[in-house]
């Protein structure tokens, strides 16, 4: 028997996370009201009247969508180059061999390692930050490629060899669909260590973004300023996971379906 009548309708399931969020407000309060001091942990009205100035002001947007310009560049790059190395590798035993020493390194290699390395070869420029931010992210998704591209179903493999489509063809309609749910992970788990990561370069060695403010916010104290530039990005990746990612992983994951 199917088991999607024992799934929660859509209605319930936006419902419960309503009601986490708010949950989550109350929480906050909650300790606000406990600690009773806002420079400390100021409350969610609070913070919520701060970011309506910074948007009023013009100062908020500007930094979120160069943060996002960031997150977006990195993260194309990241998969991109991550798809086709565990590609390679997951379907070469030579190439997995040699490569995968380098790829142990670089899954171990601190982020601050690599943000502060790219500065001092690359300059404080953003190619530097955006190659930054890729070079801690493509061994996460080399490495969830491999194991997909070791995990094709080897019966379609014998058939593409029978058929002898061309390699373009054989790629796109054999091998594509059965690492899109393994891509889908890979993007769903690696935008948040991406934006994480990108605030970190913002942190060293950018003069905006997010994390440029919250590097303001730590000089002069301001936990309000250090809440408002976080929760808002926060915001806009919860937007994307919502709105994208979340419909991408259940697209990909459509065969399995009952």
């Amino acid at each position: 028997m199917s088991n999607r009548s024992t799934d929660p309708s859509d209605g319930a399931v936006i419902a419960v996370r309503i009601a986490s969020f708010l949950a989550i407000l109350v929480l906050w309060w909650l300790a606000a009201l406990r600690v009773s001091d806002p420079q400390t942990l100021p409350a969610p009205a609070h913070v919520a009247g701060a970011i309506w100035r910074e948007l009023i002001q013009g100062e908020l947007l500007p930094h979120l969508m160069a943060t996002l310009g960031r997150v977006i560049a990195a993260f194309a790059v990241a998969m991109s180059i991550g798809l086709m190395l565990g590609l390679w590798m997951g379907r070469s035993r030579g190439a997995n061999l040699w490569l995968d020493n380098l790829l142990i390194i670089m899954l171990n290699l601190p982020a601050l390692v690599t943000i502060v390395l790219c500065y001092l070869w690359l300059g404080l420029t953003e190619v530097a930050a955006v190659t930054a931010v890729a070079l801690n992210k493509i061994p996460m998704v080399t490495v969830m490629m491999r194991e997909g591209a070791r995990a094709l179903d080897p019966r379609l493999d014998d058939m593409t060899r029978i058929f002898t489509p061309p390699r373009r063809v054989a790629l796109r309609h054999v091998v594509l669909p059965q690492l899109a749910p393994h891509l889908a992970s890979a993007g769903r788990a690696g935008l948040a260590v991406i934006w994480k990561i990108v605030l970190v370069v913002e942190f060293l060695g950018r003069p905006n973004g997010v994390g440029f403010q919250i590097h303001l916010g730590f000089q002069l104290f301001d936990v309000t300023m250090v809440l408002v530039y976080a929760l808002s990005f926060v915001v806009i990746m919860l937007a994307v996971e919502a709105l994208i990612l979340r419909p991408w992983e259940r697209h990909a994951n459509r065969w399995r379906q009952p």
